[in-house]
């Protein structure tokens, strides 16, 4: 072979240039070209350019498909030409046609979805199946009271005392039941702890509301 740039036949014990070699590449590159793509890109929101996470991508030309990424990124093998469909929920469908004009194996898109609103056609429940049913239910409602009425039913003292007494102690009033206890523990750090039932003024209370008749049952 004679290189065409030095003149020079290039036989088998002779070497051939370096632009020969680089020709030879290109041209072999080219008759091997068999059209793949690899394709990369980003789906966003036309609002507000926030990418569209988890968006299906399908390829209608040859049937395979794949998902975007949390960040609306998606990346795979195609051939020029191709067909691509992206669709996600709430956006309307977009497709896009991987141009055959392509000189290079990457090839990048950032592909923008508009928002899709999906009007749903008027729809009456009824709770009763017939009239007849509805005129008695209607007849035997329990009418709730006003809101004066229901006001005074849950500020009633028998029921908020009840209530204060099944109610477990909150965060709160176990810290404070807590540091109460420690400081008790210190205050008598050394010395005996008093015993309530020793107390003599305790016990000039008791016999004084005795005599008042305090502990004396209601008959009623």
């Amino acid at each position: 072979m004679v290189c065409q740039y030095t003149g020079y036949c290039a036989g088998t014990d002779e070497l051939i240039c370096d632009k020969c070699i680089r020709q030879s590449y290109t041209q072999e590159s080219d008759e091997e070209d068999d059209g793949l793509v690899q394709f990369s890109g980003i789906i966003v929101n036309a609002d507000s350019i926030q990418p569209i996470p988890f968006t299906h991508i399908i390829d209608i030309t040859t049937n395979k498909g794949t998902m975007a990424d949390f960040y609306g990124y998606f990346s795979f093998v195609a051939r020029k030409n191709d067909t691509i469909i992206f669709s996600a929920m709430g956006y309307k469908r977009s497709q896009y046609i991987i141009p055959d004009t392509v000189s290079y194996k990457r090839y990048s898109l950032i592909q923008v979805m508009t928002s899709d609103t999906i009007m749903l056609p008027q729809t009456v429940i009824y709770p009763w199946p017939s009239r007849e049913q509805f005129a008695e239910a209607f007849l035997t409602l329990d009418v709730p009271d006003d809101d004066f009425e229901r006001a005074k039913k849950n500020m009633d003292q028998a029921a908020l005392r009840d209530m204060a007494v099944d109610m477990p102690m909150d965060g709160s009033m176990n810290y404070k039941y807590n540091m109460q206890l420690h400081r008790d523990r210190l205050y008598y750090l050394g010395q005996t702890q008093p015993i309530t039932i020793l107390n003599p003024f305790a016990w000039a209370q008791f016999i004084e509301a005795w005599k008042d008749g305090k502990f004396k049952r209601d008959k009623n």
